[in-house]
């Protein structure tokens, strides 16, 4: 059961809660979700939609250069098909522990961001060109580092 004692409930709110029919909660519900998303007050809610609705999208860009992620035990790799050699001398690579940047590719302005599968060191990171395809190897970091973070009462 809820702990219905705890802000911002109180013992009204208990009450009224507890009084309610199951197909006012459902209007309640809706009601709600309605005003979250507009779009889909007027059909029925789809829970597939409600998941898929909050779920990230990935970056236009970052489809935009087919660029494929995945991880091994020691590394993460990004794979970038090029079909032109001449863009590697105008190519920057940037990243962070978790998001590879790529700029001017194809054209000069150009900005890309991949996310990593993985948390990454910041140093040892190699990128290698073979057979028109731009490999990126990325050092895992498994050095994560948590902080407790302690709760008091008030």
């Amino acid at each position: 059961m809820f702990p219905f004692n705890f802000f911002p409930f109180n013992k009204d709110m208990k009450n009224k809660l507890q009084q309610m029919k199951p197909d006012e909660i459902d209007q309640f519900i809706k009601g709600i979700l309605g005003n979250v998303m507009p779009a889909q007050s007027e059909s029925t809610l789809n829970s597939h939609d409600f998941v898929n609705h909050f779920r990230p999208q990935p970056s236009q860009q970052a489809n935009s250069l087919n660029a494929s992620a995945f991880e091994t035990h020691d590394a993460v790799f990004v794979r970038i098909p090029i079909k032109e050699e001449s863009h590697l001398k105008d190519l920057q690579i940037y990243h962070t522990a978790n998001q590879l940047m790529v700029e001017h590719i194809p054209k000069r302005d150009d900005k890309h961001s991949i996310k990593l599968p993985a948390m990454v060191k910041k140093k040892g990171s190699t990128a290698k060109y073979k057979d028109g395809i731009l490999e990126i190897k990325l050092i895992k970091s498994h050095d994560i580092q948590y902080s407790q973070i302690d709760v008091t009462e008030i």
